[in-house]
């Protein structure tokens, strides 16, 4: 049975505690609304909202009234509840765009907008490069009566489940809507196939639940480098490439000899097949999240699930033995999820509003979207204060590394008011330009292992 040793962290770093607890000390005070509104003014996000066809009134303020849109959807509270809190506007306002100018299609384009920026900034390259992406899912409740309503013996709550794509870089790349008795590794490459952003990632992170040997096989076929953190390790088969090799110092970990063998001429034989499948998914005639339902445990007489299982073992086999010989890749491992794991506690601080009060498929999802989009509007804006407030440091004499920089997250929150009246001033106040370099720190040299 493997064991690995409990791997010793790099400690505190005094100068970067110092660092983030004067970032934290001086950043402004922001209300969401107003970080919504100044983004809309850099960016243009908005944009992408409109009406579904060019006969369709048009609205006098697009960037006030998208907003405001975005605002509401995303902290999930209705129309009615944030016509109380909002002066100047009407619940049938709000209703009217949230229904009719935002669909998922705009949602998931004004998402990538934001991403896009973002990984423009220069502070960005302390906290990654991009190219490694941790998917996990957090429990979301619901009204009991609609279709994706469940009780999750896993997260101990009653509802659906937001399955978010994280980047290194600490922004979220795509999220969905699924319900909690699914396996979540079933939609695991569907949501990397639909990122359409700049930052396409190679390396794939996830819990148990994200991994399978479909997903596996799946995720080798379209060039994803598949690295979960799997709880029950210890009790997985490695299988052998060969009955006739015998691996030294390691062949207890393969069983008995002659057994546990990848079958390679099933793998020859249905190679056609494997690809027809993926090329099929990839010109969108078939659903990733459709076959890998089909492809279960259960399916053992269909022979796509045994070529898709084949290969998944020797990719999974594979994938186990570099996590037990390399101790930098667990910790990078680690500390992906653990940045999922984040994001999921910022993002459930953002939707204060409760249950997703909407019972149709559709709007749940769309709420769950403007969740995300909300999220990647804050991270991006305090990537910008944090960024001012490093160039007022330099300029006060203190000596600032990337790796001091890389050790603090854009999910500060303590400077942001959620609750009140909300002001509409903050619309009409056109912010100046932003600056994205941050030339006062050398980025040449990041320790991104970790």
């Amino acid at each position: 049975m493997p064991t690995l040793k409990r791997r010793r962290g790099k400690g505190t770093d005094a100068d970067a505690e110092r660092l983030a607890a004067a970032i934290e000390r001086r950043m402004p005070e922001r209300s969401l609304l107003s970080i919504v509104a100044r983004t809309a003014y850099w960016l243009g996000w908005y944009r992408h909202f409109g009406p579904a066809s060019g006969s369709d009134p048009k609205i006098k303020d697009p960037l006030g009234r998208y907003s405001l849109a975005v605002f509401t959807g995303g902290i999930n509270i209705g129309p009615y509840e944030a016509a109380k809190h909002i002066a100047g506007i009407t619940a049938r306002e709000l209703s009217m765009v949230r229904n009719r100018h935002i669909n998922l299609k705009k949602l998931n384009a004004a998402i990538a907008d934001v991403v896009n920026a973002f990984a423009e900034l220069d502070v960005v390259k302390a906290w990654g490069d991009g190219s490694a992406v941790a998917a996990d899912g957090t429990q979301v409740d619901t009204y009991i009566d609609n279709l994706l309503a469940e009780t999750s013996i896993r997260y101990g709550g009653f509802g659906g489940i937001a399955y978010h794509y994280i980047s290194d870089t600490y922004v979220a790349l795509f999220s969905r809507f699924i319900p909690c008795g699914v396996w979540e590794a079933v939609y695991l490459i569907e949501g990397l196939l639909a990122n359409t952003s700049d930052i396409q990632p190679s390396t794939v992170h996830a819990d148990t639940q994200g991994q399978n040997f479909p997903v596996f096989a799946l995720a080798t076929l379209f060039g994803f480098d598949l690295m979960p953190r799997i709880r029950n390790f210890k009790d997985l088969i490695f299988f052998r490439a060969s009955e006739k090799i015998v691996y030294p110092h390691i062949d207890q970990l393969f069983g008995e000899s002659g057994r546990n063998v990848i079958d390679w001429k099933l793998i020859e034989k249905h190679w056609a097949d494997l690809m027809q499948v993926a090329i099929s998914i990839s010109e969108g005639r078939l659903s990733s999240a459709t076959l890998m339902r089909r492809l279960r445990s259960n399916s053992r007489k269909n022979r796509i699930y045994k070529a898709f299982r084949e290969v998944g073992r020797s990719v999974r086999t594979v994938a186990l033995l570099r996590y037990l010989a390399d101790p930098a890749l667990r910790a990078r491992v680690t500390a992906a999820t653990n940045k999922v794991e984040s994001y999921n506690g910022f993002s459930k601080w953002l939707g204060f509003g409760g249950v997703l009060a909407d019972n149709d498929p559709e709007e749940q999802e769309k709420l769950i979207k403007f969740n995300t989009l909300l999220a990647n509007l804050v991270v991006f804006h305090n990537a910008l204060d944090i960024s001012d407030i490093v160039r007022q440091l330099v300029a006060e004499g203190w000596q600032i590394t990337a790796d001091q920089l890389g050790r603090i997250a854009p999910y500060l929150r303590a400077h942001i008011s959620r609750f009140g009246a909300y002001a509409t001033d903050d619309l009409r106040r056109q912010p100046g330009p932003f600056d994205p370099l941050l030339k006062e720190v050398d980025f040449t040299e990041v320790g991104l292992a970790a």
